[in-house]
């Protein structure tokens, strides 16, 4: 593999840490807001946000940015640990998934996304890739003997249960739409007991992560998760029952039998 160029970006790991710190208080910051006003994409589409773009496109251009951010922050550096490497492979099946197989399966085709969300977005994924990509590459190697710690089997099995819990719940959604865009109620996995399987799913995934590889950024993304999908989840599932009547009344939002 060709070497990329020498990375000119060189930081000290207590600054580091004091970003991470702050991107991690902006989080919880918005966190709040997000109650109140829902992201206008999926269906909760609405206009009054600007230009729209293709739902495809705008998925697979703002999920590109942290595939590609994060590969590049990471390749750039010195890092020679397998531990790392396994992280970094980790990273890329999830991002290859969302940026160029999850958005041509989703049936939305003529659906539209506001350009600013995608740009929201585009912002947001810029800097989990770098906080990411950098610690990995260049901050951090983890030893060989971090694959005997309690920690990396917990974490690990927590990321790949997180992640087929919502690669199963995104085919439950998928197989609903049979090539139309009306919405229906979901049934089966996790559906059960809750309307929004697969946020659950990736919520349990970053914490995966974030505790395979106890770091700091890893943390941070989890955050952003949580804080991202929490209230939108609660959103889906307030939509749900004020659009079918019929919607299973002990379903909750996202956590069985809490929330």
């Amino acid at each position: 593999m060709p070497e990329l160029p020498a990375l000119n970006i060189v930081m000290e790991e207590s600054l580091f840490n004091n970003l991470v710190w702050a991107w991690i208080l902006l989080a919880l910051i918005i966190f709040p807001f997000q109650f109140f006003t829902t992201a206008p994409y999926g269906r909760h589409t609405r206009r009054g946000w600007g230009p729209m773009m293709d739902n495809r496109l705008g998925w697979m251009f703002m999920e590109l940015v942290s595939l590609l951010g994060f590969a590049w922050f990471f390749l750039s550096g010195d890092t020679s640990s397998e531990i790392n490497w396994y992280f970094f492979v980790c990273w890329m099946i999830h991002y290859v998934n969302r940026t160029f197989i999850f958005p041509f399966r989703t049936k939305t085709k003529g659906k539209r996304i506001p350009i600013a969300v995608v740009l929201m977005a585009v912002v947001f994924n810029s800097g989990n890739g770098f906080i990411n990509g950098y610690y990995f590459g260049h901050l951090k190697d983890y030893e060989i003997s971090w694959i005997y710690d309690t920690r990396f089997w917990i974490g690990a099995v927590l990321f790949w249960g997180g992640f087929i819990i919502n690669q199963h719940s995104d085919n439950i959604l998928i197989s609903l739409r049979n090539g139309g865009l009306e919405y229906k109620i979901p049934f089966g996995g996790l559906f059960r007991w809750v309307s929004c399987a697969n946020h659950f799913g990736e919520i349990i995934q970053w914490i995966g992560f974030a505790v395979m590889t106890w770091s700091l950024p890893a943390l941070s993304f989890a955050v952003w998760t949580a804080t991202n999908l929490i209230p939108r989840a609660i959103s889906h599932h307030r939509w749900y029952n004020l659009h079918f009547p019929e919607y299973p009344k002990d379903r909750k939002a996202l956590f069985p039998k809490l929330l």
